[in-house]
């Protein structure tokens, strides 16, 4: 989609009334001055603005002026605080949504009472503003024509592990949020993945006093970040090569590379796939099927 537009493609409201709805609100990841105008107006002018926590967004409301009542909404109780809010949405009622940074719905509260008014006819509005994961891939280095956002990965290494082992190779930049206490178990399931120079991108308290950008082979930047105490949540950030089919020719076959490391190392079956589908750049699965097809041929 083209950003550039005539002047009729802006449309100003700041006269309007504020329509009946729900607002999707991004506020700022660390920067105040990164709230928008839109954003100031529609916290004012709505009914309630539900949040993920509310003593956080008071900071916020404070710092601006405004009074509007809140209301929590997070996940320990967004199921049922959805009905709630649908019902004073379906009768005309006017919320709006925030997290305590960034944009409502993308690793935060927000997408099921956006679904849930939608179901129920009410329209939703999207207030954009601040990202993290859109910050940090603007200016990352890495390629931005495609992209996806995988969010946080798993907190237990062999499921973190498992989600690296079976990320496309070849399809853009992948991106991650990730706690600083489990950045470095992180990075070491990335070299042991896709190898020590395989070329990462870290930003670090983004739109904040210490932002850093961190840009390396992993193993630098895991040796790099082993040496100093590591605060403020992160971006990570990858572009796995695609293995090239020319390197492939002449290998000999996934089945027979499994019977290999099962003799050699002891390895199980499943453990052996794993690392000839690293080995060779492709999914696990993906493996797994090419193993089935070989091993049906041979019946």
């Amino acid at each position: 989609m083209s950003d550039e537009g005539s002047a009729e493609t802006y449309v100003g409201s700041v006269d309007k009334p504020l329509a009946p709805g729900l607002y999707l609100v991004a506020t700022p990841i660390g920067n105040l001055e990164d709230i928008t105008l839109r954003a100031l107006r529609v916290l004012r002018l709505v009914d309630r603005i539900a949040c993920e926590d509310t003593r956080q967004t008071q900071k916020l409301l404070h710092h601006f002026g405004i009074k509007t009542p809140t209301v929590s909404y997070h996940m320990h109780n967004e199921g049922s605080r959805s009905e709630e809010l649908a019902a004073e949405l379906k009768a005309g009622g006017r919320i709006a949504v925030v997290s305590d940074a960034g944009t409502p719905g993308i690793a935060d509260p927000g997408g099921q009472i956006a679904a849930a008014a939608i179901a129920a006819g009410v329209a939703v509005y999207p207030v954009p503003g601040a990202n993290a994961a859109i910050s940090g891939l603007i200016a990352s280095g890495l390629p931005t024509e495609g992209f996806t956002f995988h969010g946080f990965l798993p907190s237990k290494g062999g499921q973190r592990k498992t989600v690296l082992e079976e990320l496309p190779r070849g399809s853009g930049t992948h991106i991650f949020y990730e706690a600083p206490h489990r950045i470095e178990d992180t990075l070491a399931d990335v070299e042991a993945v896709f190898g020590a120079a395989q070329h990462v991108v870290i930003a670090r308290e983004l739109t904040k006093l210490h932002e850093e950008f961190l840009r390396g082979a992993v193993a630098e930047i895991r040796a790099e970040l082993a040496k100093r105490t590591v605060r403020g949540e992160m971006v990570l950030m990858l572009a796995p090569v695609a293995v090239e089919a020319a390197a492939l020719k002449g290998k000999t076959s996934i089945g027979a590379e499994v019977a290999a490391l099962m003799a050699a190392e002891g390895l199980a079956e499943k453990d052996a796939l794993k690392r000839v589908a690293r080995e060779r750049g492709i999914g696990k699965s993906n493996a797994y099927r090419e193993l089935q097809r070989e091993q049906n041929r041979l019946r």
